[in-house]
């Protein structure tokens, strides 16, 4: 594809509190798949948000997310390496189970949505251990995926969607509101769709971390240009205060593994810009994971990558 042109980019004020002073703070590239472009993110003057300005219109960031886009990717086939990939994958879903587990215990037929759902494989681990009832939500239609007749599919945004109010026993956006173009109104909406007793988890990159410090332009974390925004602990916290939601737990790690940005910030780093081929960089992934074992066991502690934060709707 072509670089995009300047009528591809749309000026945009602050996601959080609606200013449009800000100063320069990162220009990053699409450093995972190659395609051209560079794009800036800015850092609101008044409430410290970082966040992508100009930033492509929704016709043009589409491009940017096809069938090798790492959470739509169908590939399944690694070779000798396919059972280590497969195991990891399922890990993380594990991992995001465990994380919801920390606060609540869902019981057959309850409700669960999740927002940005992807290849849909954490519904399916929840629909197979509770037995919930499941609605996925994710712009790309991605419905031809295994599995996907046994939950909810929604093709579209979030606004498009036509849910109960009060109705999830549990909302998850894992990965998500970094790529939102409206975060504000998404967690607003989610508050109305929460049951009273209801949780929603959400997890993205932390911007005030170890691995942002690392590699800066080539940090992960800014994946140019589907992020529009970057958010540290404090900011995170203040868009969805600013929502009326009641922040119950913050955590400075996540279930994506950080070994994942370190892994790719580094490879980042090297290629500068010509995009990350998976089938040739699985080898040298796992390998690196064995390597950096030790340091992994301390993940949590060191705030390397990720930030979860866990809310639920006010008494």
């Amino acid at each position: 594809m072509n670089t995009p042109p300047a009528d591809a980019f749309e000026h945009v004020a602050c996601y959080l509190c609606g200013a449009r002073t800000a100063d320069p703070l990162v220009t990053g590239e699409d450093d995972l798949t190659g395609k051209p472009g560079r794009f800036t993110f800015v850092k609101c003057r008044h409430c410290g948000l970082a966040y992508q300005n100009p930033r492509l219109t929704l016709a043009w960031v589409k491009h940017y997310y096809d069938d090798e886009y790492i959470a739509h990717r169908k590939k399944s086939d690694w070779g000798w390496l396919t059972p280590l990939y497969q195991r990891a994958m399922r890990k993380h879903d594990l991992a995001k189970l465990a994380l919801v587990d920390r606060h609540v215990k869902l019981s057959p037929g309850q409700s669960v949505l999740d927002i940005g759902c992807g290849a849909g494989t954490f519904l399916l681990e929840l629909i197979d251990r509770n037995h919930v009832t499941a609605t996925g939500v994710d712009f790309k239609d991605l419905a031809h995926l295994p599995g996907f007749n046994r939950f909810d599919f929604r093709c579209g945004l979030l606004a498009e969607q036509k849910l109960a109010a009060r109705s999830f026993s549990l909302i998850t956006l894992w990965h998500f509101l970094e790529h939102d173009y409206d975060p504000a109104s998404t967690l607003a909406r989610c508050r109305d769709l929460l049951a009273d007793d209801g949780r929603l988890v959400i997890e993205v990159p932390r911007l005030d971390s170890l691995s942002y410090r690392l590699y800066r332009e080539r940090w992960p974390g800014l994946q140019a240009p589907q992020h529009t925004a970057l958010y540290s602990r404090d900011t995170l916290i203040a868009l969805v205060r600013k929502q009326g939601l009641v922040v119950e737990e913050h955590l400075p790690w996540g279930a994506f593994p950080a070994y994942f940005y370190l892994f790719t910030g580094l490879a980042f780093k090297l290629l500068r810009g010509r995009g990350l081929n998976l089938d040739r960089a699985i080898l040298p992934y796992f390998i690196g994971q064995i390597l950096l074992a030790p340091v992994l066991l301390f993940e949590r502690r060191l705030n390397l990558a990720m930030q979860t934060i866990v809310c639920k709707r006010p008494l």
